[in-house]
């Protein structure tokens, strides 16, 4: 199979980082476990993401043209990597259809409550299959020219929520009211799981980068700009609608921006908030959908571009099929994908392949 080189740069992998890890996290809010303390807890959460990406950085890059379906076949053969490969295949394609219905729900509850959410599901689905099938080149080149008007309209939105006196600084009090634990275990049992663990995804774009002799600076940096900006809007959110509020909004950030009102001439800002949570979740439902197709092209041996738009078809059919309802699919998302799916494949069995790697090349260094 001749696989044509597809080129990312360091910019475009920080943009990708950047909305990936937005992406369906600032949808329906992170760390409300640790209370007003969220804020403290998603630090703290980055800080691990930190060492998560470092840690799959290491890893992929001491294969530097190989993806993580192809680092398996090097440890285990092809035969038992086919396996494994599927099941991974499945589990990117399921978090794919998760973040599309995450879109979904948003778009019908809140923008467009008389459109049914097929037409939300496979508008998006199409989107990202079509952007696939041209490439990851331009699905990175389109994270790239968007991402600089996310920062803009986060600016925006915490200028107008201070200036419309929407926000309340105190109540981010008591800090660490109840102890240090509720924002450990937070950051340890969750977040480390939900986004920061999701970046498993970036395992298949490493062997695409141009300049692998900065990428681990850029992987940390992208992290560390996400985690700020993840802070900054649990921080917005608490300060502006109160903890209480935050854990029984369905979509905090929207109702936080629904609280700007200046002088009853600037309200409804909901198409800035629509826009960073759209372009993240875009992103990242277009990042596990091509980790996916990278899977169905190591697998078959014929390039992921003819597997996208069927592909994408199906993450559609399946995101509406996920869940039966809003809540059902909450729900589902905090006690069944973490410890069933997220912490055995991003990093139970990425641990155990780390460990048969440093086996097998220790192995060849003292035959030789």
């Amino acid at each position: 199979m001749k696989v044509n080189k597809e080129n990312i740069s360091l910019s475009q992998l920080l943009t990708l980082l950047i909305n990936f890890l937005l992406g369906s996290a600032i949808v329906v809010g992170i760390g409300s476990n640790a209370k007003n303390d969220a804020w403290l807890a998603i630090a703290l959460g980055g800080l691990i993401g930190i060492g998560i990406i470092s840690a799959y950085h290491f890893f992929i890059l001491r294969f530097p043209d190989k993806n993580i379906f192809q680092v398996f076949e090097f440890c285990i053969g092809r035969k038992v990597t086919i396996v494994i490969t599927f099941i991974y295949i499945v589990y990117f394609l399921y978090i794919s259809a998760r973040v599309t219905r995450d879109f979904g729900e948003l778009m019908v509850t809140a923008i467009l409550p008389n459109t049914p959410i097929e037409v939300m599901s496979i508008s998006l689905c199409l989107l990202m299959g079509y952007i696939l099938y041209l490439g990851i080149e331009v699905l990175a080149r389109t994270s790239e020219i968007f991402t600089p008007y996310l920062f803009v309209f986060f600016i925006l939105l915490t200028i107008f929520l201070f200036a419309s006196g929407s926000t309340e600084v105190n109540q981010i009090q008591p800090i660490l009211g109840e102890g240090i634990m509720p924002v450990i275990k937070t950051a340890f049992l969750d977040l480390s799981l939900f986004p920061f663990g999701e970046v498993i995804a970036f395992s298949v774009i490493y062997a695409s980068l141009t300049n692998k002799k900065y990428s681990l600076r850029v992987s940390i940096i992208g992290v560390g700009v996400a985690t700020i900006l993840l802070v900054v809007s649990s921080f917005l959110m608490i300060v502006t609608l109160g903890v209480d509020s935050v854990q029984r909004s369905n979509f905090p950030l929207l109702s936080t921006a629904r609280a700007v009102s200046i002088g009853e001439f600037l309200e409804r800002i909901d198409a800035i908030v629509v826009f960073i949570i759209m372009l993240g979740v875009f992103i990242k439902g277009s990042l596990f959908m091509y980790a996916g197709l990278k899977g169905l092209e190591f697998i078959f041996k014929l390039s992921y571009r003819y597997f996208a738009l069927p592909v994408s078809m199906i993450i559609s059919l399946f995101s509406v099929l996920v869940s039966v309802d809003f809540a059902d699919h909450i729900q589902e998302g905090i006690k069944v994908v973490p410890y069933y799916l997220h912490l055995p494949l991003q990093h139970i069995v990425p641990f155990i392949l780390f460990l048969l790697v440093l086996w097998r090349q220790q192995k060849g260094k003292s035959e030789n």
